[in-house]
């Protein structure tokens, strides 16, 4: 049985940083993708970033390009995504999903889901 368990939010001040993990069960990293979406009040699930499986191929969303790090640790099984220059529009419950081998942009494609964490960003 697949679980994938998010950590890592919290409230913090524009501008500043935080680090969310991914912890990931029942599954191996070598031949799954990991995807991160959010979900903010009143508006849809947007992805955010997604890492594939075998090289690590990684995209991103263009609003958190330059400021968001997807990266993956095969040994604990354990995705990260780091947030630098956090911004208030960043503030919304971030889940993280598991598909076979190849990232894509449609959540629905996403089989097992993690409960999420939120992430508040003051200005």
């Amino acid at each position: 049985q697949v679980q994938l368990v998010e950590s890592g939010g919290g409230l913090v001040q524009a501008g500043g940083s935080l680090r969310l993990s991914c912890a990931a069960s029942g599954l191996a990293l070598d031949y799954s993708a990991i995807g991160w979406f959010r979900q903010a009040p009143g508006k849809e699930r947007e992805g955010v970033s997604c890492i594939s499986s075998g090289s690590g191929s990684t995209n991103y969303a263009d609003s958190v390009k330059g400021r968001f790090t997807i990266s993956r640790d095969n040994a604990k099984n354990t995705v990260y995504l780091q947030m630098n220059n956090l911004k208030p529009e960043d503030t919304a419950v971030y889940y993280c999903a598991a598909r076979a081998f190849w990232c894509t942009s449609v959540a629905g494609s996403f089989g097992s889901w993690g409960q999420g964490t939120q992430v508040t960003v003051s200005s």
